[in-house]
């Protein structure tokens, strides 16, 4: 009778996946992606934060007529009044999604006329639909290689499909992924969204303010009219809760021409 050879440990998949490992796989999810940035030859990035739910212009136009096509002919009421509502502004947030689509393009390009072997101030983004997909359809136009740094989540948000192959992760923990959307970054570009943005943002903010993040990275909230009903800094001051000085870690900007000339102009200044 032979002998029933044992797993080695690292082929141990029971063993791999339960919580005796988990100090393993989170020291995967910190070697890994190191080793795939070092291949490609990245060593910074300008990351994208936004909502999931925006949709690109021409779809978020032909849902409008479709709405108009199908009120067309019934009573208008508090119901279709609502749902007209609630379309103008995903029209409106897709402007939005046009305007992280093109300035992930100029970012892109510029990088990509710099001198030097490394590949210099990546596009990166959390890989999924929305704001996410706009800077890595970007990128892609541009000609250029971006990043996406997916979580997994119960309701699958899947890469969307401007992402680089080699260069899609995808994160179980929370905390490493913000590690690497934080480590490599040299910019913030923050479109507007929802509670994982806010979380994303005002993060990054804290560990600036503390010091813990010892490095200058320029910071743009896109989107005057959003950030200003959602966030209500001038209350947080008012109420002593930060100082007027904090308002200048970030920069509240409404077009993608000053964006880009603002984030160029930092960027060669503070990483020549």
């Amino acid at each position: 009778m032979g002998v029933k050879k044992p797993l080695k440990a690292y082929r141990n998949e029971k063993f791999l996946n339960s919580p005796d490992a988990r100090l393993i796989r989170i020291m995967a999810e910190y070697l890994e992606p190191e080793s795939r940035f070092h291949d490609f030859k990245i060593h910074d990035t300008i990351v994208f934060f936004g909502s999931a739910r925006s949709l690109p212009l021409d779809k978020a136009n032909q849902n409008w007529k479709d709405l108009e096509n199908r009120q067309k002919n019934i009573p208008f009421g508090p119901a279709e009044r609502k749902e007209r509502e609630k379309a103008l502004l995903a029209l409106r947030m897709a402007g939005y999604y046009e305007n992280a689509r093109e300035l992930s393009r100029k970012l892109t390009e510029w990088s990509m006329g710099l001198p030097g072997k490394k590949r210099r101030f990546v596009v990166c983004s959390g890989g999924g639909p929305g704001m996410m997909e706009a800077a890595n359809r970007g990128a892609l136009e541009a000609g250029g290689v971006s990043v996406a740094l997916n979580i997994s989540l119960p309701y699958e948000q899947q890469p969307n499909p401007y992402v680089t192959d080699s260069l899609s992760f995808e994160f179980h923990y929370f905390f490493m992924r913000k590690f690497w959307f934080v480590y490599l970054a040299r910019a913030l570009v923050i479109m507007p969204g929802g509670f994982g943005t806010l979380d994303e943002v005002i993060e990054v903010l804290t560990l600036i303010q503390t010091h813990k993040l010892k490095k200058r990275i320029p910071i743009v909230l896109f989107g005057s009219e959003y950030w200003q009903q959602v966030l209500n800094f001038d209350a947080m001051i008012r109420w002593g809760m930060i100082n007027p000085s904090d308002l200048e870690l970030f920069k509240v900007i409404d077009t993608v021409s000053e964006a880009f000339e603002y984030l160029k102009d930092e960027l060669t200044q503070l990483y020549p």
